[in-house]
């Protein structure tokens, strides 16, 4: 039988939100909502996680960052990690600021989706075509990198 453990003493909290960030890095909004489930105070997870800012173990940015960079790894462009991230709770501006860092190459990266998913080219058929552009928006990819 699984026990639920109650987090009820800020070292616990924290103890807690620890063990979540070793594994990988989480959103301010993401580690709170965690830590709510597990039976968190919302006000005590607060106190706990603003600390963690102040100490720079909890960062918005580099949350940012990573999710970026691990999800562009895998073949999704700027439109589904917005949405992705925004899901997460980082702040848009923040959002924005780094999808528009120079070291992304979303066209490059489009077209590389594109021809790892279709070998054969761009269709000539319109029902061909209209399937490789779904694709491609599913995959974050609008308009502005239709080059492919």
């Amino acid at each position: 039988m699984l026990s639920r453990t109650v987090l009820d003493t800020p070292a616990s909290i924290r103890r807690s939100a620890m063990d979540l960030l070793a594994r990988r890095e989480h959103s301010y909004t993401e580690l709170l909502r965690k830590l709510r489930l597990r039976g968190a105070g919302t006000a005590e997870a607060e106190i706990e996680l603003d600390r963690l800012v102040d100490d720079g173990l909890l960062s918005d940015e580099r949350f940012c960052e990573a999710y970026v960079y691990a999800r562009s790894q895998r073949g999704y462009g700027p439109a589904k990690l917005r949405e992705e991230l925004r899901q997460r709770g980082v702040a848009e501006s923040l959002v924005e600021q780094t999808l528009a860092g120079d070291e992304w190459d979303w066209a490059a990266l489009a077209r590389q989706v594109f021809h790892k998913r279709f070998p054969e080219g761009e269709a000539s058929e319109p029902a061909a075509r209209a399937k490789q552009l779904r694709f491609m928006q599913y995959r974050g990819f609008s308009g502005f990198q239709a080059d492919w």
